[in-house]
């Protein structure tokens, strides 16, 4: 629109809260029109309710929640962690602890589901991992091979030479 585009910033360091705005328009009458800051302690935020109110509205309450939490010195420690730190400790934890932690967030859902820590699962359940195993497991994925079992699995890797042995013999 003609009358300007609102631009919204949010940040949380230390023990402040910063909101900033500011307008962006091509018309002249908002050339001079300086950018708003609401700067507050942690403290401050937590009684303001209008301040909570706007970030509610602008960024929505599961931000405001997460402010919330942050304000009131609740992290969660997990989240902050790489991926990779969190897969090496899930690959740690019993097959029914991995199924419950994926239901408790997308993105644990993600990781407790990749073909990386599967990978790392049936390495450690496995004496040595063939290449005949690596390229099945390219074909179906880590996970489903962990749960193929042993006979499953000889069967698979026999079709999938037995295959291969057709193709090369085709192809001369």
């Amino acid at each position: 629109s003609l009358r300007g585009l609102l631009q919204y910033f949010f940040e949380i360091p230390d023990q402040t809260v910063i909101f900033r705005w500011w307008k962006i328009s091509l018309r002249s009458e908002y050339r001079s029109t300086k950018p708003g800051e609401a700067k507050e302690s942690h403290e401050e935020f937590l009684d303001n309710s209008h301040l909570q109110v706007q970030i509610a509205l602008i960024f929505g309450a599961r931000i405001l929640d997460y402010v919330f939490n942050l304000c009131e010195g609740k992290f969660d420690f997990l989240e902050r962690l790489s991926d990779k730190l969190l897969l090496n400790i899930i690959s740690y934890l019993d097959l029914e602890d991995i199924a419950r932690l994926s239901q408790t967030s997308r993105r644990f859902a993600q990781l407790c589901t990749s073909d990386k820590l599967w990978e790392t699962i049936v390495q450690s359940a496995c004496d040595t991992v063939t290449p005949d195993m690596r390229a099945l497991a390219e074909d179906i994925g880590w996970r489903q091979m962990f749960f193929t079992n042993k006979l499953q699995l000889q069967r698979q890797l026999r079709k999938r030479r037995q295959r291969q042995g057709s193709q090369r013999n085709s192809t001369f």
